[in-house]
């Protein structure tokens, strides 16, 4: 995907290693079976990583995983997930009404590089991934 290298060859990572949190999330996501991937570039607001399963008919994606780039030199991450595609009983993301394309979403918020935060988000990318479906 020509933007998405773009993205990763022009990203300097910082303290925070958020590109490193990105690259390992987008790398997970290309292990799964039965995906259609798109990528939407809004430099200055996003850079928006849109994973979709094969068999998903009604919707468009089954995880959101963005870059936002509102400072470019301290870039954060937030994927996002359609409630009903994952489980969150402790509650670690925050639920958005309407969220998600108009519909509601399990959100995680990144900020820095954490391994623990990592694992835990590709077990929800293969959950989401598992569930889409249709």
């Amino acid at each position: 995907m020509k933007e998405l290298d773009e993205l990763l060859n022009g990203w300097k990572d910082n303290d925070n290693q958020t590109r490193k949190a990105f690259t390992e999330l987008v790398d997970h996501v290309n292990t799964l079976s039965d995906i259609a991937l798109e990528f939407v570039s809004r430099p200055g607001v996003s850079y928006s990583f849109r994973p979709r399963h094969k068999a998903q008919a009604k919707r468009p994606l089954f995880a959101m995983v963005d870059v936002i780039d509102d400072d470019p030199d301290d870039r954060w991450l937030s994927i996002c997930f359609y409630a009903d595609l994952v489980t969150d009983p402790q509650e670690q993301g925050d639920h958005v009404p309407e969220g998600l394309l108009g519909e509601d979403a399990c959100c995680f918020d990144m900020y820095e590089y954490d391994e623990q935060e990592i694992a835990f988000l590709k077990e929800k990318l293969t959950e989401a991934h598992g569930n889409a479906p249709e």
